[in-house]
């Protein structure tokens, strides 16, 4: 990784004295991440982009398999997916540094449609994540990206093209045929995509896989089967773990008790939801609730 990129990424994260990491940039759809330690395994909901780390090591779990990314190498996630994400290689002296810059997949689609040769997408559907080098022309986007927070004027006219430039050299690079299947609206992979925002948009309800799949115009074989190669779970679990993300976060803002956050997320037993709940993150909802609150006081 390169020291410039490395100083520019430092010097904005030095500068926001006060504010917590992520750091939301002026650049829509950018954020920066800086963490002087080790931190524990946190989940979230991972939307598409592009994770570049610049400085320390992290891992992050999508479903059954794991994905290791240190510095000079950047994770490239095409499908939102809920996800179980660690810094494991952090310090005062050297803090993980990382910049994530979410993909507008109507940009993709116009650079795509502008290339001479465009890529073949892959026939395989293959995952919806995998993990590149950072190197080279790529590199290079970002690091004007960073510095264009320095010019806040110019981010309206500069940013958007910067945006294009990333696009091209994903596109033409060595995984571009995995890049493509993504962007065209007809592949198998988007059609799965469209049932997958179906899912996140209805989770509190009981959806049979039949119904996805007929969003995505599969048989329900070929649905699952897919499905579940792109996102490394199936939909069941994908729904199991959207419920349980939102009824943390209801909990933890202090909307519902434990209960009322059940019920709200779709489950029509409290016990149940409190056993699922622990298997993922590791207690009871009200002793990782008030974990939670104390870490983050």
């Amino acid at each position: 990784m390169s020291n410039a990129l490395i100083e520019a990424v430092k010097r904005y994260t030095d500068q926001q004295a006060g504010k917590e990491s992520p750091f939301i940039t002026a650049i829509d759809g950018m954020a920066v991440l800086r963490a002087d330690h080790e931190k524990p395994a946190s989940h979230m909901i991972m939307k598409p982009a592009l994770c570049v780390v610049v400085q320390g090591t992290k891992w992050t779990t999508f479903g059954d398999r794991r994905y290791d990314y240190p510095a000079g190498r950047a994770l490239v996630v095409s499908v939102e997916m809920p996800a179980f994400s660690r810094v494991v290689k952090a310090s005062p002296a050297e803090p993980f540094l990382a910049i994530v810059i979410q993909f507008d997949l109507a940009v993709m689609r116009d650079v795509m449609e502008r290339l001479e040769a465009p890529p073949e997408p892959e026939d395989n559907l293959g995952r919806g994540v995998f993990v590149t080098d950072f190197d080279g022309p790529l590199a290079d986007c970002v690091l004007r990206m960073v510095r264009l927070l320095d010019t806040p004027q110019a981010i309206p006219i500069l940013a958007p093209m910067i945006m294009r430039e990333i696009g091209y050299w994903l596109l033409t690079g060595p995984h571009g045929g995995e890049v493509a299947k993504l962007v065209l609206a007809n592949s198998h992979a988007q059609r799965v995509v469209t049932a997958i925002h179906a899912l996140r948009d209805q989770f509190a309800e009981t959806i049979r896989i039949e119904e996805l799949a007929a969003v995505a115009r599969m048989s329900p074989s070929a649905f699952h089967r897919q499905f579940k190669a792109l996102t490394s779970m199936t939909p069941l679990q994908y729904q199991k773990q959207l419920r349980l993300l939102e009824a943390r976060h209801l909990m933890a803002t202090g909307d519902a008790n434990a209960e009322a956050a059940a019920y709200q997320v779709g489950y029509e037993s409290a016990s149940q939801f409190s056993r699922e709940y622990a298997r993922m993150f590791g207690a009871p909802p009200r002793r990782d609730i008030a974990t939670l609150k104390t870490v983050v006081a």
